[in-house]
């Protein structure tokens, strides 16, 4: 079996035993062995596997760490357990880090039997570093962490290929963690950036609160659009006519109050024909039948205020985005939605 299908045969057996598992000990017995095990290691074998290896540090004598992987008669990798209804944090490396200063061991890994976090000492020499290089969830494993894991089965073990690679994993990880961050809530240093050449008037707070928002919208549709330019390149190299791909079933999101109305007055407005209304979980559009990327204008319902967003064409010099609270106010810019609604149909 591969290795791969055997992750994902554990990961089927921790779903089933977790409930029941209401301790430390527990957790090593049914989960952390086994799993030491899936990679190779010999967990009956103290020449290779050793539980409760002493670990002295300075003055305090007997100090042990729940399990040492040995290699050559010293240890590789040590290993602390916490309980598998234990959420990992900060505060459960102090043992570790203490431990790793007097070892030879060149990995920490702290873990509940579920989420293993590897630790080394990139920044400093014999200090463990407190940010692991690299977080494995078994019950959400992704095909880039199967191959990281990999590394560390017995017969493929490399410490040298890996902390080449550590230092490299420890820093993309934790890019893609801030890049996430300013996803879902955008620092205003970002956002200061981002709108520095953008933007020529004074960035006071309540236009850096606007642009937040914005930036908000914009990566999410940015990603949006490249995904949909990603699937038409498939679908172009394919060579497939369209009409014969079965879209994707998608299931209906209901329509805020908020939104129908604006909908509904923006089509009465300008004459609107042949268009469709379309929801999405950020917002909700109209956009010209048999097309949906011929979109004329979109609507996200914030707590307080809506954001009218009109379709952007190269040539246009306007802005496009709009703060209402009263939808008759969409009326001051009717030309534009106007303007917008005919090149739509043009394109």
């Amino acid at each position: 079996m591969d290795f791969s299908d055997q992750l994902k045969e554990f990961s089927t057996r921790i779903l089933k035993l977790k409930e029941s598992i209401n301790t430390e000990e527990a957790t090593k017995t049914s989960i952390v062995l086994p799993f030491f095990s899936l990679l190779g290691y010999d967990i009956f074998n103290p020449l290779e596997f050793v539980p409760e290896y002493t670990a002295d540090t300075g003055t305090k004598k007997g100090e042990k760490v729940d399990y040492a992987v040995m290699q050559n008669g010293d240890p590789i990798m040590i290993i602390e357990v916490k309980s598998v209804n234990t959420d990992l944090n900060s505060k459960h490396i102090n043992q570790l880090f203490r431990y790793f200063t007097v070892t030879k061991a060149r990995f920490g890994i702290l873990t509940n039997g579920i989420v293993y976090r590897f630790y080394s000492d990139l920044e400093e020499t014999n200090k463990m570093d407190l940010t692991p290089f690299l977080e494995i969830n078994l019950l959400d494993m992704k095909p880039d962490t199967v191959l990281e894991l990999r590394k560390f089965c017995k017969e493929s073990f490399d410490m040298k290929g890996i902390l080449d690679s550590a230092s490299e994993l420890k820093y993309t990880s934790l890019l893609k963690n801030a890049i996430a961050e300013q996803f879902t809530d955008p620092s205003e240093q970002f956002v200061r950036a981002l709108i520095k050449n953008i933007y020529n008037g004074t960035k006071t707070q309540a236009v850096i609160d606007k642009f937040r928002e914005l930036t908000i919208i914009a990566m999410n549709d940015y990603i949006t659009d490249v995904l949909n330019d990603r699937l038409q390149n498939v679908i172009s190299s394919d060579n497939k006519n369209i009409s014969d791909i079965k879209p994707v079933q998608e299931k209906e999101l209901p329509f805020l109050p908020q939104e129908l109305e604006t909908l509904d007055y923006i089509k009465n407005m300008i004459h609107a024909e042949n268009v469709v209304y379309k929801k999405t979980s950020q917002y909700a559009y109209m956009h010209i039948a048999g097309s949906q990327y011929k979109w004329i204008f979109r609507v996200y319902v914030r707590q307080d205020k809506c954001l009218f967003v009109l379709h952007k064409f190269s040539d246009t010099d306007y802005e496009t985005e709009y703060f209402f609270d009263e939808v008759e106010l969409l009326s001051q810019i009717q030309s534009l939605i106007e303007d917008t609604y005919k090149k739509c149909k043009q394109m």
